[in-house]
């Protein structure tokens, strides 16, 4: 059976297509990678799913993103660490609900007022 436009429109439409597999994001782990690869891959993805092992050995993962743009609305890329092969703390971003704005102290605080 073949897709009709009004199929293919309404996919499209979502933001999806048949092409493409719907929230396909890569997945790492960032103690198997040196600090520059885990950026590069960043980088070069937008996004990516990291994991590693917390201080008890329980496992821990987050989506790390390149830019705020790969954030949902109400959300900002804040600075965050994860430890690399060769780094245990490795600059990146992940994205974090924007503060409301009574919670912001000053102008310069991450994610108030519109700043990253």
């Amino acid at each position: 059976m073949r897709p009709t436009l009004p199929a293919i429109l309404t996919l499209l439409s979502f933001g999806l297509s048949p092409a493409t597999p719907a929230g396909a994001i890569s997945r790492y782990t960032s103690t198997g990678l040196t600090c520059s690869e885990v950026q590069s891959r960043i980088a070069e993805e937008g996004a990516v799913i990291l994991r590693y092992s917390g201080r008890q050995g329980i496992p821990l993962y987050d989506r790390y993103v390149a830019s705020g743009r790969q954030c949902s609305y109400g959300e900002f890329a804040k600075a965050a660490t994860v430890p690399t092969a060769d780094r245990q703390n490795c600059p990146v971003r992940h994205c974090e609900r924007r503060p409301d704005p009574q919670d912001c102290r000053n102008f310069l605080e991450p994610g108030c007022f519109g700043l990253e």
